[in-house]
């Protein structure tokens, strides 16, 4: 299309009224000849200055006589809505847009064939006009699509946008033209008003594993709009928001951007007399470590080096240290340290005890107090309170995050039937639950936004289809997702102090500079951010989960660049506690490592959310460090971190103070006492047995891990076990009040 302040369009299409075309999807015949076309186009030209008129996207009844009209398989489905004969002035700003979109819609609607819709995507492919070799670089890449796609964007002397693209698929290249028809010659605010729902009318889509090429739709959108909010601001002459700190990662080695991040990187790369020194103790006194993925920089780069050494350190979510302490004991570890907070450490020591491992000996990595915010919640009066009210609901079934101390879940479990829960297990969880009980009372607890979130999601299912619905769980459908949401409760006074840093603030930054990027998010995260990253869901461009989901997405996401083989730079938001990247920086390394002879340069950029309150100058930033360039981007070094931790209650680089407790002083103390065979040395240290009993006169440990096991039992078999559900339906003995201490 020609970069012109106006445009004359002469097209008429009808539109099909069967609302279920829209979600069809079609395939490509290996013999199809794709310039074999149906009908004609015409071409777009620009008007006369003297014939420009205003722009109305009128109905008018079909007429026979337009050589453009393409009859209809069937007729029945036809409406009369066209935009005829359309003439575009410069002063038209608020119908241009939703005009040429209600065109493109109606055009592919109109085709009921699944051929012809690809022949219609195929000859848009030819109308887009050729791409500056230029303009063929990595910073004008979109990222999220199966082909290698570039997009330039332009403002032209009347302030409208002009736009530009090309792929090396001739698919996607169609999907390109389409969208740059559209919103080529549109104002700033036309372009930022679509929304990628805006989208999902166009009958266009592939099955399998082509599919993901619709993302093209959204991804391509999505990418004009950041650039058209970049150049905006650039017109008016407002600082764009400062980027986020983060790390790039490539095959040959890593840089950091900001101080926050170089605090990060500083440790991937640890002390070897360290390394050196904590492996002999561990081999010494047949001592495994357990941690988790939140640990401190310098702990995790000392235990990620000495596994080379010494296999029995595992680092992980809270759910799998405990299962790898009962490996490592069958393997002969006398002594488990874990570092982690200590209702951690508990369960390692339950879980022990229950496998038959009860002398082997278990320590912290502190003589204080490591507390957990949310446990601290689910040992709340408040906490209690709600649980007495679930235990006068019917059928009642607590679902308790494993977050919590050993003591809630026995409390818990004598008041209301309990199962425990991960953030990577909730959902499925709760779903089941209403299968096996269809009028279940399900209460939720302690995290309140992961409650929030969960309900969220559950609304939104109820948009999806029966088929999409059947994708999550094959035993639920619209009519039953609608009637279990009134009977799920969630605790509302409980959260994070990690994830509760990513707020409204973070938000906006993210949408602003990083809406193009791939968005990682826990569960745990306050609902802005979790709908945020839902909507980069959506399009293959998210993940919400744990931290083993946002780990396993990222190694996905990678390794599918790498089978591509091009040239990539690739952008991850860790919208979760940033010890995470410990880990995800040796997973991406072995990755990018072991692909270095094919000959694709891959770039991955880790980015750590900070809000500005966190933010400090830099006075002695030499003039030099202004930047790094990697391939053809430049990454800008920004200002790093005040106080080095990058918490504040507006957002981001969560940093979790309790798990900074487990230093690797502390572990060296407690690895070269051990054993500690006066008691005295690391008594404070040590993970004590619960010699509690219930209200009901049971052991606290035994109780406690009830809740444990009836999880284990899901996720072994899919189902709740029948003792459980036993207990929902016939909770004899239930409904004795106690006060949590």
């Amino acid at each position: 299309m020609e970069a012109s302040s106006a445009t004359t369009m002469a097209l008429r299409v009808s539109s099909s009224s069967s609302s279920s075309s829209s979600s069809s999807f079609f395939s490509i015949s290996p013999n199809h000849k794709p310039n074999s076309l149906p009908f004609k186009f015409s071409t777009f030209r620009p008007p006369q200055p003297t014939l420009l008129k205003s722009l109305k996207c009128i109905q008018t009844p079909p007429s026979n006589s337009n050589p453009l009209k393409q009859p209809l398989k069937n007729p029945r489905s036809a409406s009369p809505l066209s935009c005829s004969a359309l003439t575009l002035s410069s002063s038209q700003t608020t119908e241009l847009v939703p005009c040429k979109l209600q065109t493109l819609i109606s055009e592919f609607q109109a085709l009921s064939e699944p051929i012809d819709r690809v022949k219609r995507l195929l000859h848009y492919a030819t109308l887009l006009p050729p791409f500056n070799d230029s303009d063929r670089v990595d910073s004008n890449r979109v990222m999220g699509c199966t082909a290698q796609v570039w997009l330039e964007a332009k403002m032209d002397k009347e302030g409208k946008m002009r736009f530009s693209a090309d792929s090396d698929s001739e698919i996607t290249k169609g999907f390109c033209s389409c969208l740059v028809s559209v919103l080529d010659g549109a104002s700033p605010d036309e372009v930022l008003m679509v929304k990628t729902d805006d989208l999902s009318s166009l009958n266009v889509g592939l099955p399998g594993a082509q599919r993901s090429r619709v993302n093209t739709w959204h991804n391509v959108l999505v990418s004009m709009q950041k650039k058209t909010k970049a150049l905006v601001a650039e017109q008016q002459g407002r600082p764009p928001f400062e980027p986020f700190p983060s790390l790039v990662i490539t095959a040959d080695g890593i840089h950091a951007k900001g101080s926050f991040a170089e605090a990060q990187a500083r440790y991937l790369f640890p002390d070897e007399s360290k390394v050196e020194e904590l492996v002999n103790v561990l081999k010494e006194k047949k001592i495994g470590i357990v941690a988790h993925f939140y640990m401190d920089p310098e702990v995790q780069g000392i235990l990620t080096a000495a596994q080379k050494h010494w296999p029995h350190i595992h680092i992980s979510d809270s759910l799998v240290m405990a299962d790898s302490a009962v490996n490592m004991a069958k393997a002969g570890c006398e002594f488990i340290t874990v570092l982690g907070v200590d209702f951690m450490s508990e369960n390692v020591r339950a879980i022990l005890d229950q496998a038959g491992f009860e002398k082997v000996g278990v320590y912290r990595m502190s003589n204080e107090r490591i507390g957990c915010s949310l446990a601290d919640a689910a040992s709340s009066p408040s906490y209690m309170s709600y649980l007495e009210a679930a235990s006068r609901s019917p059928n009642s079934l607590h679902v308790v995050y494993i977050n919590t101390s050993l003591e809630t879940k026995a409390y818990a479990h004598e008041l209301v039937p309990t199962i425990t829960c991960t953030s990577s297990n909730v959902v499925q969880t709760i779903l089941q639950a209403f299968v096996q009980v269809p009028d279940a009372n399900i209460w939720y607890g302690p995290d309140s936004y992961m409650g929030a979130n969960i309900r969220e999601l559950l609304q939104q299912m109820t948009k999806m289809t029966d088929e999409e619905i059947a994708e999550i769980h094959p035993e639920h459908n619209r009519d039953s997702i609608r009637s279990l949401l009134p009977r799920l409760h969630y605790f509302q006074d409980g959260t994070c102090i990690v994830h509760h840093l990513f707020g409204n603030e973070v938000v906006d930054r993210i949408k602003e500079m990083y809406c193009d990027a791939y968005l990682t998010a826990h569960f745990e995260v306050p609902g802005e951010m979790f709908s945020l990253a839902m909507e980069a869901k959506r399009r293959g461009m998210g993940v919400v989960g744990s931290t083993q989901n946002i780990l396993d997405f990222i190694k996905q996401r990678i390794q599918e660049a790498l089978d591509r083989n091009v040239n990539e730079h690739l952008q991850f938001v860790l919208g979760t506690e940033s010890g995470m990247v410990t880990s995800i920086v040796a997973a991406v390394r072995g990755l990018l490592g072991s692909a270095r002879s094919g000959g694709a340069e891959i770039n991955v950029e880790i980015v750590f959310p900070v809000s500005s309150e966190s933010v400090t100058t830099s006075s002695n930033a030499s003039p030099g460090l202004n930047s790094v360039k990697v391939g053809d981007v430049i990454l800008p070094v920004i200002p790093g971190v005040a106080s080095g931790e990058g918490c504040s209650i507006n957002g981001g680089c969560a940093s979790c103070p309790y798990m900074k407790m487990n230093s690797l002083s502390s572990l060296l103390k407690v690895c070269h006492h051990l054993p500690d065979e006066t008691n005295f040395a690391l008594s404070a240290y040590e993970a004590g047995r619960f010699k509690l009993q219930t209200p009901n006169g049971k052991s606290v440990a035994d109780v406690g891990c009830e809740p444990i096991l009836h999880m284990r039992h899901f996720q072994a078999s899919k189902k709740l076990p029948e003792k459980l559900i036993s207990h929902i339906l016939h909770p004899s003995g239930n409904g004795s009040s106690s006060v949590l201490n």
